[in-house]
């Protein structure tokens, strides 16, 4: 909470939510070693983020669509650069958090971000599986751009539990 100036007094700054979500983050680090970790932070972002498409069907407006469809395009010139691609997934998912106009919501992305990196980046690759994560991106903006809340949310569970079995093919198989 103090911020050191070169040449002047520290200043004590007023914590925003990225702060916060940055220190539970530090302690949530810790739970996501295991499967049964990362399935709960999981689960917890699957409940967010269908409510987020179902929100942002419902109220969405032109730009945020103009700005969702931009990181689909992205997202879809990215297919077959891992990296790219991971970072084109997470600014179609961030424009949703971003849509409601609650700054709890994009700080709560990056935390996800953060805490899920490890686990994409470890995850089987290839174009044909982009290809895949890409058709769910499109699904959701289709629903979204309809108006359709119901299909905007289903689209997103379907593609965030397609999302989950690569993540889980990251630990070692229990016996």
């Amino acid at each position: 909470l103090v911020m050191p100036r070169l040449g002047h007094r520290p200043v004590v700054r007023k914590p925003g939510y990225e702060f916060a979500v940055d220190q539970v983050g530090n302690l949530v680090g810790h739970l996501v070693v295991s499967r049964e970790g990362v399935w709960n932070l999981f689960e917890t972002r699957i409940f967010i983020e269908c409510a987020l498409a179902r929100w942002a069907a419902n109220h969405a407006r032109r730009d945020d669509l103009e700005e969702l469809r931009a990181t689909l395009d992205a997202n879809r010139e990215a297919i077959g650069d891992a990296v790219a691609f991971d970072d084109t997934d997470a600014a179609f998912h961030a424009v949703l958090y971003r849509i409601p106009g609650n700054p709890i919501y994009p700080a709560v992305h990056k935390a996800f971000v953060g805490w899920l990196t490890h686990h994409w980046r470890s995850m089987p690759r290839g174009a044909d599986i982009d290809q895949m994560n890409h058709a769910g991106h499109r699904a959701i903006f289709d629903a979204i751009a309809m108006r359709d809340p119901d299909n905007a949310e289903e689209a997103m569970r379907r593609h965030l539990v397609a999302a989950w079995e690569f993540v889980r093919s990251t630990f070692p198989i229990e016996g």
